[in-house]
């Protein structure tokens, strides 16, 4: 059996060399010459699939180490009897904890005493949306969502409008990316929607890059009393458009969901699908391939301010700015062809991150307070 995977999907071997061959191949210029004599087809985002690239392959199953599923024509996958199948939720804390970081660094920014003082407008609550809402929630953040789909199906109590989301501090998107459907989202955000966006708030994109319309917000951050800008998504990726990173606050390599954990999460949720395809015990699971941590610990006493606290630990798993610093210096090549490599080389070649799961804190004579912030975020605490 032939396994024709991603070369960036990690973990492959550890849970799919006993199943079949593997070959590795790229992504992002996967050709139907690569995928003509596989039996199973594993992908990452970067590549679409479809039927020009299966058409004739002996590809049965098909599955995406990925929570989106705009990449794959599903019609067409079941029109032709070929097994799909994704994996939603794997790396959702990791996004989360992204959005997380770069609220510190705004609250920071703002000089905030108390960074739940932000309220937050969330739209799309999906797997994302839905747990980050959750651990705002229990950090004390005052939280609205917008996700008409859920609102038609679950009525609407528990959801808002998108006018009133962005009238929010902080307003993070977390949609798919959708065209045909009842409430698309290509373009979500598009003049409209950012005109009402003042340079007291952040807008946070880490969901998919065409659902702001990215002409409208390069001409919306060229204005006065423009808002400030957290993008890690980008429209016609990886060819990313050099003057929008010089105006965003944040700008990062679509690599929210970059957690070690989230990917390997990623990982294992297929390769469970594929075992249940082939009718094979699942044994392996993601924390049988996780290292240990370079970070392990960190103490803080009675001494430590509880916001300066979160934000060192915080900090200490993900701080966003180092991912900015790298796409940055990469806009600096000279043409849209490289800066495109070197964009798909930075997610190829991403460090080591960990999640806060990962990270003992331990708190010695602490507030309540403040170790029930540390529980909402995922560290594990010793008190």
């Amino acid at each position: 059996m032939l396994i024709v995977a991603d070369e960036n999907i990690p973990q492959l071997e550890a849970f799919f060399g006993d199943i079949g061959e593997i070959r590795r191949v790229s992504g992002r210029t996967m050709s139907a010459n690569d995928v003509r004599d596989a039996d199973i087809l594993l992908v990452r985002s970067v590549t679409r699939v479809n039927r020009e690239l299966l058409e004739g392959s002996s590809v049965r199953f098909v599955g995406t180490a990925t929570i989106g599923t705009d990449h794959i024509d599903l019609s067409w996958l079941e029109e032709n009897g070929t097994r799909f199948s994704a994996a939603p939720g794997c790396n959702a804390n990791s996004v989360v904890e992204y959005v997380l970081s770069v609220m510190s660094l705004y609250a920071e920014r703002k000089v905030l005493n108390d960074w739940s003082q932000l309220t937050v407008g969330i739209v799309g609550a999906g797997n994302v949306g839905n747990e980050l809402a959750e651990k705002l929630d229990r950090l004390g953040f005052s939280v609205k969502l917008c996700d008409p789909p859920r609102a038609e199906r679950e009525g609407d109590l528990a959801f808002v409008s998108l006018d009133e989301v962005l009238a929010c501090d902080v307003v993070t998107l977390h949609t798919p990316l959708t065209r045909d459907s009842a409430h698309p989202t290509l373009h979500l955000i598009g003049k409209r929607e950012l005109d009402l966006l003042s340079s007291e708030q952040l807008l946070i994109n880490t969901g998919r890059g065409e659902v702001i319309d990215g002409a409208a917000l390069n001409e919306r951050l060229s204005q006065a009393n423009a808002p400030l800008v957290a993008l890690d998504v980008w429209e016609e990726e990886p060819r990313v458009d050099q003057e929008l990173v010089g105006k965003t606050w944040l700008a990062t390599p679509h690599i929210a969901g970059y957690s070690l954990e989230g990917k390997v999460q990623g990982t294992e949720m297929i390769y469970q699908a594929v075992s249940r395809f082939l009718g094979l015990p699942a044994r392996k699971q993601a924390g049988q391939f996780l290292p240990e941590p370079a970070l392990s610990k960190v103490s803080f006493t009675s001494a430590a301010d509880e916001q300066a606290a979160i934000r060192v630990a915080l900090r200490a798993c993900y701080d966003p700015r180092q991912d900015d610093a790298r796409l940055r210096h990469i806009m600096g090549l000279p043409t849209s062809e490289e800066r495109g490599a070197a964009f798909d080389r930075l997610r190829k070649d991403y460090p080591t991150r960990r999640e806060c799961s990962s990270l003992k804190v331990q708190l010695k004579g602490t507030s309540k307070s403040l170790q029930d912030s540390f529980r909402a975020i995922g560290f594990k605490l010793k008190i």
